[in-house]
């Protein structure tokens, strides 16, 4: 990997990390376009710059995210469940993690439950805030969270549908997704460079340097996104998203079914 193909990477990350498409399933796509996809310093790469984006929400939400110890209990509920199925079943989401037709097909399914969630859980702005939601609900939020396990679901996606069908408002759900987001990706983060000692690996003064320069980029880049995502959201809801994501899908389906298999023809 080179500096120019890690700031890419860390814009793919910044953008789409609160987005409901799915930043692990494009930086899959973004890595095998490069050729880089199956370098594990690449795998590294696509989580720890994960540390950057989430640094983003602490900045944003300053006030909200230190709240009572309560808030903090809750959302250590709602991680649980990403814990246990990501111990559970790490191999196999590594396996998925290499394989752009499990993105693609992801993407799709997704896409259409986006484009019909609107209209299944009717955003009701009245309901409670994100520091008043339950334990069972934030419980539920986080079994949602770990459909974004299968590359292409998108974490803040399937942790926002999962708000919803618990009668928070879009934004509410949103902003719950974000916090969440703060364990969930740092556990994760934690593991991964776990894993990656363990296996041998010991980090060059240069992977040094590309790690530092996406956490940078993805932290500046996470910044814009979740205030644009917020600011949308509340006023049109997921539908473009939803057909986004059917595009894209269909598109990776198509190259890799038509384009790819005419080329080796």
């Amino acid at each position: 990997m080179d500096i120019i193909q890690a700031i890419i990477l860390a814009v793919i990350e910044g953008i789409t990390e609160f987005l409901p498409v799915s930043s692990t399933g494009h930086m899959i796509i973004a890595s095998s376009f490069f050729g880089i996809a199956h370098d594990d310093f690449t795998k590294l790469f696509t989580i720890v710059i994960q540390l950057g984006t989430i640094l983003s929400v602490v900045v944003l939400y300053f006030k909200r995210f230190f709240q009572t110890l309560d808030f903090y209990f809750k959302l250590f509920v709602a991680f649980i469940p990403a814990v246990i199925f990501g111990l559970l079943f790490s191999d196999k989401i590594d396996a998925l993690l290499e394989n752009p037709i499990t993105v693609a097909v992801s993407l799709v399914v997704g896409g259409i439950i986006l484009l019909k969630v609107d209209e299944w859980f009717a955003p009701k702005e009245e309901l409670q805030a994100t520091e008043n939601i339950s334990y069972l609900t934030a419980f539920k939020i986080g079994m949602f969270q770990c459909l974004a396990m299968i590359p292409g679901v998108s974490r803040s996606g399937a942790s926002i549908v999962g708000g919803m069908s618990q009668k928070l408002s879009r934004t509410t759900a949103a902003e719950f997704s974000f916090f969440l987001a703060v364990p969930t990706m740092l556990g994760a983060t934690v593991k991964k460079c776990y894993d990656y000692y363990k296996d041998g690996y010991v980090l060059t003064d240069d992977q040094v340097n590309l790690l530092i320069i996406g956490n940078v980029v993805g932290f500046i880049v996470a910044l814009l996104a979740i205030k644009s995502f917020i600011g949308y959201l509340t006023k049109h809801g997921f539908k473009i998203f939803g057909y986004y994501r059917i595009i894209a899908g269909l598109t990776i389906l198509f190259i890799h079914f038509f384009i790819l298999k005419l080329t080796t023809i």
